[in-house]
């Protein structure tokens, strides 16, 4: 199994002074050489980080000292390699954007469905599965019978759903995303609208894909990480798929011999997305990360490191 272990976490508390926090966790994760982002808002923390056994250990120590983050939970899997170039701790307004202001899972949030008993509640016909991931995420894999908002951000969210409820006003909903954090926010806003009966899987689709055997399992296909490994399988086992550096979406073996697909520039589906301009500026990044690695050197305009 590889050395490097990879950490994702989150978890919604009030937090103030995150200037002095964000100081506090950048030389935690610089003196263990750990990589990855870790965002700090009012509303509390969230990232994915990369490192050795022990550099991952001190800085969830560090993050679980922050106040309130004492019975912070996280999810690990194992990479090859690093699939962070950086160590970075950002401020931000939301540690996850939907954009509703006055909804937090702090005061409310939707009931949690373990992962052992995740496939008893999708598989009752009297509840609705939704899939509040990203359209291009739930593009490589989703649980059978979910539904797809296709939304192509979080914020587009609020208002599917607002369309959804009117459509079917009484329905028992069960919402999903990668890690948790997502649903933590849906929920609440599903609650804010007035929907009593709604759950969420705790821990995600990582925790889910862990958890239950792949023969029990109703997941189809892969499941998009928000890092250099692109996706996972079952027992998180690293993926099939690849990325377009140009739109950062997943891309199999098929798009990438489409002739609308250059390395670092384009793939089928950004191919219309970019003018020339822009697609001019990709090849020269793509240029770059080319020498560096001829180098044995990290370019810090890798794809992968962008969060």
């Amino acid at each position: 199994m590889s050395h490097i272990v990879v950490a994702a976490l989150y978890h919604f508390t009030p937090l103030e002074d995150l200037a002095r926090h964000q100081e506090t966790l950048q030389s935690v994760m610089a003196a263990h050489e750990v990589k990855g982002t870790i965002l700090l808002a009012p509303e509390g923390v969230n990232g994915t980080i990369a490192g050795d056994r022990e550099g991952i250990d001190a800085v969830l120590a560090a993050v679980r000292a922050l106040p309130g983050c004492a019975g912070l939970e996280h999810k690990e899997s194992h990479a090859e390699s690093q699939p962070f170039l950086r160590a970075k701790v950002r401020l931000k307004k939301e540690i996850v954007t939907m954009g509703v202001p006055g909804i937090s899972p702090i005061k409310q949030v939707g009931s949690y469905v373990a992962p052992e008993d995740w496939n008893e509640v999708i598989s009752d016909p009297d509840t609705v599965v939704i899939d509040t991931r990203n359209d291009y995420e739930v593009g490589i894999g989703t649980f059978e019978g979910a539904i797809n908002p296709q939304t192509e951000s979080f914020r587009d969210f609020p208002a599917w759903y607002d369309k959804f409820r009117a459509e079917n006003p009484g329905k028992r909903v069960a919402m999903f995303c990668t890690g948790g954090i997502r649903c933590e926010k849906s929920t609440a806003y599903a609650l804010s609208k007035g929907d009593n009966d709604v759950v969420h899987l705790k821990g995600g689709i990582l925790k889910y894909l862990e958890h239950v055997p792949e023969a029990d399992s109703k997941w189809q296909g892969e499941c998009f990480v928000f890092d250099g490994r692109v996706s996972v399988g079952h027992g998180l086992e690293l993926g099939t798929y690849d990325q377009c550096f140009a739109c950062r979406r997943p891309i199999d073996d098929e798009m990438k011999a489409d002739p609308a697909y250059v390395e670092g520039v384009s793939c089928p589906q950004c191919i219309e997305e970019y003018d020339e301009e822009k697609r001019k500026g990709f090849a020269e990044r793509q240029k770059q990360i080319a020498l560096s690695r001829a180098r044995g050197e990290a370019h810090l305009g890798t794809p992968s490191d962008k969060s």
